[in-house]
């Protein structure tokens, strides 16, 4: 790697943490502890700048930075695995429809927004039955069955809200990008 691509991973990366951290916030009032993470803009913009491998550096580096710096425990032992997974999807997703297809601009970007944020979904919805479901109940001692019931809080929670943050945080970072890219001519 190059000293410059370096350098913007580092910036990149250090700018999605301090996002990661202090710029968090719920959009579900019920299920304050489902929040959207701003860090996925900074890791848009590192892949559209550099390429989709620095996009990844910067997710795992933001996410390395977390677990050093900023430990909320046993909810980052869970949490922070199904963040990094879904962020590298739609990542992945994102750059794949804005870069690799020739339609019309207008046209990759709804497609990119509406399958990136479905899939995404799909992914979370899977994660929490199988994974972080039944690891908050045994270690964090919250047993969404108990309160919610899995099944109303897999569709009356994590559908809604990783439905809105796909479509809220992949339209901001094509907002934020764009100008970006323009004026480094990239």
């Amino acid at each position: 790697m190059k000293t410059r691509q370096l350098t913007v991973i580092a910036l990149l990366s250090a700018v999605a943490f301090v996002l990661m951290v202090f710029a968090s916030f719920p959009i579900i009032p019920s299920v304050s502890f489902l929040k959207i993470d701003l860090s996925f803009v900074p890791i848009f913009i590192g892949a559209t700048l550099l390429d989709l491998k620095s996009g990844y550096a910067i997710l795992l580096v933001r996410s390395v930075l977390k677990l050093l710096l900023n430990n909320a425990g046993v909810n980052d032992y869970i949490g922070l695995p199904m963040n990094i997974l879904a962020f590298a999807l739609l990542l992945t997703i994102m750059v794949y429809y804005l870069k690799r297809t020739r339609w019309q601009l207008w046209l990759r970007i709804s497609s990119a927004v509406v399958i990136g944020s479905i899939l995404t979904t799909v992914l979370m919805v899977a994660l929490n039955y199988y994974y972080a479901v039944p690891l908050y109940a045994q270690f964090a001692n919250f047993d969404i069955s108990k309160t919610f019931g899995v099944f109303n809080y897999l569709i009356m929670a994590v559908v809604p809200f990783n439905l809105l943050q796909g479509v809220i945080l992949s339209g901001l970072a094509v907002i934020m990008a764009m100008p970006i890219q323009r004026a480094l001519k990239v």
